[in-house]
């Protein structure tokens, strides 16, 4: 059965528009069905995205779950961040500049250099800051650690808070990240290391991570995102799908289960209900 984690974002909102209501079906256990509330980047809405301040934040409200991305340092450190690289709408250097353009590729950085940068609050004269009126800065905020968020959750004794994993590759880019081999290892590396494989879930749009997941820890449930979009449609492009082409099954749903995944995550406007 599938579940539409993607899709809620639109779908689905509170109030403060910061988290994300989706409705699970048949993915984790006898208490599967129901609304599973998620800080998405930890809760960008209020604090500075995938930081320990919003992911506190976040645990502060009582979410149910964190959604999260990652990224791999030069010296092979499970990191958060949304992009490959540093955002300028987020990150000053160490004398407290906005960098003005795209940063470095987090993969050419060590954990060290990385966390040289300020990511605690937006570039007020950015248009992406207009978007988060209400967010609280929180200077001094690094790029974390995989790991340290591990850590944050268990001192909080969230017990029950789970984790939703995007791996962040690109295909045609493959110069912007650590391989899919180096990646998907080093994240289930980092999260066995804290024993939380039974609270993970690991999304992407580049099914080749999932298919990797699948083979070396079919325990932690795999999400298959998809978006079909006017000029963004990673269906139809056998790169993001692991080898598998949509005209040869006849749906995203047939294509999702081709890959043999349990969960589709499809954008909000292409979902159909044909297709559900």
């Amino acid at each position: 059965m599938y579940s539409f984690f993607h899709s809620a974002q639109c779908l689905f909102r509170l109030g403060l528009k910061h988290f994300l209501i989706l409705l699970l079906v048949g993915v984790l256990g006898p208490a599967a069905w129901g609304l599973d509330l998620q800080a998405h980047r930890g809760g960008r809405g209020l604090a500075p995205e995938n930081t320990l301040a919003a992911f506190a934040r976040a645990l502060e409200i009582g979410v149910d779950t964190l959604e999260l991305h990652i990224a791999i340092t030069a010296d092979g450190v499970a990191v958060i961040s949304h992009n490959p690289d540093l955002d300028p709408a987020l990150a000053r250097d160490a004398g407290g500049r906005w960098l003005g353009e795209r940063g470095p590729m987090i993969h050419t950085l060590s954990l060290a250099q990385l966390q040289a940068y300020d990511v605690g609050r937006l570039d007020p004269a950015s248009a992406y800051a207009r978007q988060f009126p209400e967010q609280v800065p929180s200077d001094g905020q690094r790029v974390p650690t995989l790991a340290s968020l591990f850590e944050l959750v268990r001192r909080a004794g969230a017990d029950s808070v789970r984790f939703n994993i995007e791996t962040k590759l690109f295909p045609h880019r493959p110069q912007d990240t650590v391989s899919v081999d180096s990646m998907t290892r080093t994240l289930l590396q980092t999260v066995g290391e804290a024993g939380m494989a039974g609270r993970v879930t690991i999304q992407s749009f580049d099914w080749r991570s999932l298919q990797l997941v699948q083979q070396l820890a079919p325990a932690i449930p795999t999400v298959y995102l998809s978006i079909q979009s006017p000029g963004n449609d990673n269906t139809r492009d056998s790169a993001w799908t692991a080898g598998l082409r949509l005209h040869d099954h006849g749906s995203v749903p047939r294509l999702v289960k081709a890959a043999a995944g349990a969960v589709w995550s499809p954008n909000a406007g292409a979902l159909t209900e044909s297709l559900l």
